[in-house]
């Protein structure tokens, strides 16, 4: 039976229409969205404000959630899915993607915090995103993603 961890992911947005993007600590090159898995007993909704607290410092009040969707699934490669398997017992993910409006009132994004995930972010047009940034498992979710909630296809 094939297992998939439930995961969010959130695809922020300025007031000037730009999308966060954020380069993997230990991956250089790796660009995504903040995103994580959902712990027991929590929503989707939970797992989404504690996962961009966590990774990029921003507060529950600091942005709006405009939408969500769900459904979209890759399997881990090869070279990870054993431990994956080990550590949650997944042979991928299933990911919900909340579409959410940054407020002007928010402070600056923080990569910085402990455990550091991402070294550094920016703010890019989503027509700018380049799937070539990500694990080739990952690229079909994300140009759907980016088709679906931006009518962008990459």
């Amino acid at each position: 039976m094939v297992f998939y961890r439930p995961n969010v992911a959130a695809l922020i947005i300025n007031t000037r229409g730009n999308l966060l993007i954020c380069e993997r600590q230990n991956l250089p090159g790796a660009w995504q969205f903040p995103q994580g898995g959902v712990d027991k007993g929590e929503s989707k909704e939970q797992a989404l404000i504690r996962e961009v607290r966590e990774e990029v410092g921003l507060g529950k009040n600091d942005f709006d959630i405009l939408e969500h969707r769900d459904g979209y699934r890759y399997f881990y490669p090869p070279e990870v899915l054993l431990k994956k398997i080990r550590k949650h017992g997944s042979h991928g993910q299933e990911q919900t993607y909340f579409l959410c409006q940054l407020k002007p009132t928010a402070p600056p994004i923080n990569v910085n915090q402990t455990p550091q995930e991402f070294g550094a972010f920016r703010w890019i047009m989503p027509d700018e995103f380049d799937l070539d940034w990500l694990p080739s498992f990952k690229r079909e979710v994300y140009r759907a993603v980016i088709e679906d909630f931006f009518g962008i296809h990459l």
